[in-house]
């Protein structure tokens, strides 16, 4: 049971009260539960995608996660100009294996074609090390866009979700009206996959504590956490280059070539999808299953249980553009 001190109460009503006027709550009748959109896009290891690729893949993989004729339009059904958007990207293993710039700056373009003005739009991560060390550029004010780090800014006081009790950075609890889990294609040593989802360790204080079992069910119970379940918006996966084994930090006898981006408005499908694509190539690779090497993937059931999303593989609908 999630637990709320009264000042977080009020931000969250506030919250709520600002996205309910902006726009109505429409963005939840564009939630499409089991979707995945996916799109083509390749790139030599370690390097860029050219601009023109990444818009591409991107429009395209968002137009065909909520059905949308094009990416501006998929996004516009999502966002209101008057939300503060925060991209939460995923940079721990550096340059080669942490969102590419290219993509996270095509979907921002998008984002302000769609209305969203570019000082209303965060790109931030736990550190501006982090950031710059994934090759992005500090900005503390838009344009083109703001990207910071968190830098420990937490809430004074911890709150409750499920077995987890943590300060959440006052970028999600405070600051942002709606979310974006912008991760990357990549297993982990504990909980088998390290995709959209567990990149929500990099909001609260003490991600530490939350490894035993799994990471089960604390994935579920961070991401179930209202300042991330009514704030969540849409999950990105870059899977241009993806990693199969070594996570989650990059170990180059682990990466792939698997040339897609991925989006969903469902966080639990987007790491389905991303566990699916890990276990065919380990399978491919004549690796065992994540399970049969003592890392099964359970936080997906105990997110699916909390009502986030789809877990059923015979569920999963995966729409190519």
């Amino acid at each position: 049971m999630t637990r709320l001190t009264r000042r977080e109460l009020a931000l969250m009503l506030g919250a709520g009260a600002l996205a309910r006027t902006a726009q109505g709550n429409t963005w939840k009748s564009s939630m499409r539960p089991g979707v995945v959109g996916l799109a083509e896009a390749r790139a030599a290891l370690g390097k860029p995608l050219g601009p023109e690729t990444a818009r591409l893949a991107m429009t395209r993989a968002l137009a065909a996660s909520v059905g949308a004729e094009s990416g501006v339009e998929a996004v516009a059904a999502l966002f209101s100009p008057r939300d503060v958007v925060g991209i939460k990207v995923n940079c721990l293993a550096g340059r080669v294996l942490s969102p590419r710039v290219e993509l996270v700056e095509a979907l921002v373009d998008l984002m302000a074609e769609a209305g969203v003005d570019r000082g209303r739009i965060i790109v931030f991560e736990r550190s501006n090390r982090e950031l710059q060390r994934a090759g992005f550029t500090i900005r503390e004010s838009g344009p083109p866009y703001r990207c910071i780090g968190t830098n420990n800014d937490y809430d004074r006081d911890p709150s409750t979700s499920g077995a987890i009790g943590s300060c959440f950075a006052r970028m999600v609890s405070t600051t942002c009206s709606a979310l974006v889990s912008f991760g990357v294609v990549k297993d982990h040593d504990l909980s088998g996959v390290s995709a959209g989802m567990k990149n929500w360790y990099g909001v609260i204080h003490n991600p530490n504590k939350y490894h035993d079992n799994g990471c089960d069910p604390y994935i579920a119970d961070v991401a179930r956490h209202p300042f991330i379940r009514n704030k969540l918006r849409l999950t990105v996966l870059d899977g241009v280059t993806a990693q199969c084994h070594g996570g989650p930090a990059y170990r180059q006898s682990g990466i792939f070539e698997l040339g897609k981006v991925a989006a969903s408005t469902d966080p639990v499908a987007a790491d389905l999808w991303a566990w699916r694509e890990i276990e065919s190539e380990r399978a491919r690779r004549g690796m065992p299953t994540l399970e049969a090497a003592g890392r099964p993937v359970r936080f997906l059931a105990s997110a699916a249980e909390a009502g986030l999303g789809i877990d059923d593989p015979e569920r999963l609908s995966l729409v190519s553009a």
